[in-house]
């Protein structure tokens, strides 16, 4: 009986490994310069810097170390002709070959991006983006209409938003091809049949993010057309926030990605509840603060009668009478505060208290004041007034 002979075997590791090994060892692709047109760029927090090489044909993935961007004297972008130096080797983790770039030089703008720049020129000096063709969106929309693929992230993502912020919206789904041949034409045709139809209150078009290549349908001139023509409110949504197409510049709003475009379309039901209640607590306070107020006021005027107005008015009386009493005895004690400094000033200057001193005045018959010894003559008779009586006296000297 014949033994099976078990076959040789090797992990995946194994054979990233050894391919890994091969590539590093070609001396060819140890050092090579590759032509090519960057797409795809991604700078990361880190400083490496990721991008895709392409041509007519192929495409090429391709990383730049932190430690080797310093060398660069201009800034990456998409649609960039570049010279990259490097080595092509495996990434074992993922079993990708790509190039590690060393060293990079600009050659020129790639021709999708001198189209870009060219059909944004024109369309930009005939109007199509100013601000005053932008339409409002509606705020609650009945129907939101959907332009993109039937399948992919975009799609799930601004069907599983609406539902979920605005239930009672209804979402219309125009499937159509987002890349590649007929994919403009697709497109322009889904726009036109809403706008035909007037089937939807908003459109969102767009679709998830992608090389320039990949995104190059919405820079297309008949898609920015039946855009600009379009009576709808559209809102774009094409790529990551970083994409800008030109479709983004024709549309009455863009919006970074496909999930912040349907946030942009509805309202969010939670908020207008949380919004109603609000309003119907302030609007029921400033009810009841009118019927408070006119309460008041009906007490203060329809509750008075004539015994109302005389009793205020005898109160009013007393008040008055016990003011001018005040004033009465205010008056009255100044006035004795008065009399009482002038009867000292009098009481000071009174011969009267000059007598209580041990002074006499002298005194003729006739109430002349005797001043000198040379007014009375022996055998004169006078009055001698003191403190405490008179005494009539006869001059004997």
């Amino acid at each position: 009986m014949e033994q099976s002979i078990a076959p040789r075997t090797a992990t995946v590791s194994q054979i990233n490994g050894y391919i890994k090994k091969i590539l590093d060892h070609n001396i060819i692709l140890n050092n090579v310069w590759i032509k090519g047109e960057i797409s795809n760029y991604k700078r990361h927090t880190s400083g490496h810097m990721y991008i895709t090489l392409k041509d007519e044909g192929s495409v090429l993935k391709a990383v730049m170390f932190r430690s080797a961007t310093h060398t660069l004297d201009f800034i990456p972008a998409d649609g960039m002709k570049v010279l990259a130096r490097g080595r092509i080797s495996v990434y074992e983790a993922s079993g990708a070959y790509q190039l590690y770039i060393e060293e990079m030089r600009k050659e020129g703008v790639g021709d999708l991006y001198i189209a870009y720049e060219k059909l944004k020129k024109r369309l930009d000096e005939e109007g199509l983006f100013l601000s005053e063709h932008k339409k409002p969106i509606p705020k609650f929309p009945k129907t939101v209409g959907v332009v993109t693929a039937s399948t992919g992230a975009a799609v799930r993502d601004i069907i599983n938003v609406i539902s979920r912020r605005y239930p009672v919206a209804k979402i219309l789904l125009y499937p159509t091809l987002v890349q590649g041949d007929g994919a403009k034409e697709s497109i322009a045709g889904a726009i036109e049949y809403f706008n035909k139809t007037d089937s939807a209150d908003t459109l969102i078009v767009g679709r998830g993010g992608g090389s320039i290549e990949d995104l190059w349908a919405f820079n297309e001139e008949i898609v920015a057309r039946a855009i600009y023509n379009s009576h709808i409110p559209i809102i774009s949504a094409v790529g990551h926030e970083t994409d800008f197409t030109i479709a983004d510049f024709v549309a009455d709003l863009r919006a970074p990605t496909p999930s912040a475009a349907a946030e942009i379309a509805v309202p969010n039901t939670a908020e207008l509840k949380s919004n109603v209640l609000m309003l119907n607590a302030r609007l029921t306070r400033a009810v009841m603060k009118k019927i408070e107020n006119g309460n008041l006021i009906m007490k203060r005027f329809s509750m008075r009668t004539p015994q109302n107005k005389i009793d205020d008015l005898r109160i009013r009386i007393d008040n008055l009478t016990k003011r001018m009493e005040q004033s009465f005895k205010l008056k009255i004690s100044e006035g004795k505060k008065s009399v009482g400094t002038l009867a000292g000033k009098l009481d000071a200057l009174s011969p009267l208290q000059t007598l209580s001193r041990g002074y006499a005045i002298a005194t003729l018959d006739n109430g002349t004041v005797v001043r000198s010894v040379n007014d009375i003559q022996k055998g004169d008779e006078f009055n001698l007034h003191l403190k405490d009586g008179n005494k009539h006296c006869t001059v004997q000297d």
